[in-house]
């Protein structure tokens, strides 16, 4: 029989370092070539156009690539844009010539090293107000939204014991977060007082204190709201601002609770009025990455800390198709990814479909946020998307309950 020849895919270092042990490699050898059969590339901004010619004589050297504008040839001042690409052998060759290399040089080496390593072991839990959410698997996050003009089910919810049962019933259909909420932040939507807020979301979240055995986080922009939610059982604060309020931020490093920072263009009521960006997958990260920061330097701990790219939130159909498209970006931040296109605006779009018919549209959405590299999907549908979730944990991560 003649030799046959057949494409592999190596998705990851542990992957590459999987199929040579099954190759029964030598473990030195394992060592030596697991690095050079995964490839990654790098997007740099803002990086000085001197930086960026030795940039590019360093990934050549070693046998990388460094793409550059033509304008870097003959302009000596400014800032530019690159992309770097290649195996993780030749980057990490890079990376130890660049510890010597002047022009911001040395800090893009700290942020390349720093990605290769979220990239190639990403989180494995997420740490909130004592507790520890494992992540090798899809965690669903159920909504529970408590007011009159939700955009998916208006006024469903608006009664406490209504919503108390709603969040009982998707524990039981096997959510593994219960995220409550008191004001809608739909398009076009208008604020709510902070005492309107906490006379629907208090009294749910203390009726499901002690009686859900899944964690409660609470919905709010608010740190009026937030404090006294926590105060009354919730792990977790999901706010649609990502702390923007440096009280939020106080917050979050006083009490432990988990921490979900949400990228949205503008407020609400406005945020769908003609958005724009020049690299939306880019400024969402770069957003992020800086709200992240922020927390940390106020001494919450990273394991704390997700990050959601805040699908539908100032953001148009190409947009959000383009996040998820590049979701995986989101992975050089180190944080878990928490996705919600449940029942959102988008695939309305996709499929002329409203909002009461877009369960399938969501299924599609919340599978393809899996592949796409999302470690936590928030959804009205928990006993239908719990299934999606273990159907594409199965066929992703080869993960299998039972």
């Amino acid at each position: 029989m003649p030799p046959r020849v057949a494409p592999i895919r190596i998705k990851s270092l542990s992957d590459a370092a999987r199929l040579l042990v099954e190759l029964q490699v030598q473990d030195d050898g394992v060592e030596i070539m697991a690095p050079k059969q995964v490839f990654h590339a790098f997007r740099i901004t803002d990086l000085d156009v001197r930086a960026a010619n030795i940039l590019k004589q360093e990934a050549l050297s070693k046998g990388a690539e460094c793409a550059t504008p033509r304008s870097v040839i003959t302009t000596a001042e400014g800032v530019t844009t690159v992309i770097l690409a290649g195996t993780r052998a030749q980057l990490d060759a890079v990376c130890d010539n660049l510890a010597r290399q002047p022009f911001g040089l040395r800090g893009v080496r700290e942020q390349i090293l720093a990605q290769l390593g979220y990239v190639e072991t990403p989180p494995s839990s997420w740490h909130i107000a004592g507790r520890e959410l494992h992540l090798a698997r899809t965690l669903v996050m159920g909504i529970v939204n408590v007011t009159p003009d939700s955009f998916s089910n208006a006024g469903e919810h608006a009664d406490p014991q209504a919503a108390i049962e709603a969040a009982l019933a998707m524990e039981a259909d096997g959510a593994d977060i219960i995220d409550v909420g008191g004001e809608s932040t739909r398009p076009g939507s208008d604020a709510v007082g902070v005492d309107e807020e906490m006379a629907r979301v208090i009294p749910v979240v203390e009726g499901l204190t002690g009686r859900l055995r899944i964690p409660i986080s609470i919905d709010t922009r608010k740190p009026e709201v937030a404090r006294r939610a926590v105060e009354a059982g919730a792990a977790i604060i999901n706010d649609v601002t990502a702390f923007a309020d440096d009280a939020m931020v106080e917050l979050a490093a006083k009490t432990g609770a988990g921490c979900v920072l949400m990228h949205m263009l503008g407020e609400p009521k406005t945020m769908q009025d003609e958005p724009a960006y020049g690299d939306v997958m880019g400024e969402i990260s770069a957003f992020l990455g800086e709200r992240a920061r922020r927390l940390g330097a106020a001494g919450v701990g990273r394991e704390r800390i997700v990050v959601d790219p805040g699908i539908g939130f100032g953001k148009t159909l190409r947009h959000n198709l383009e996040v998820f498209d590049r979701l995986g970006e989101l992975a050089g931040l180190g944080h878990p990814i928490l996705v919600g296109p449940s029942r959102k605006r988008f695939i309305g779009d996709v499929l002329g479909t409203d909002v009461g018919d877009r369960l399938e549209g969501t299924a599609a959405a919340v599978s393809y946020a899996i592949v796409r590299g999302a470690h936590i999907v928030r959804v009205h549908d928990v006993k239908e998307m719990v299934r999606v979730v273990r159907m594409t944990d199965a066929l992703v991560r080869g993960a299998v309950e039972g």
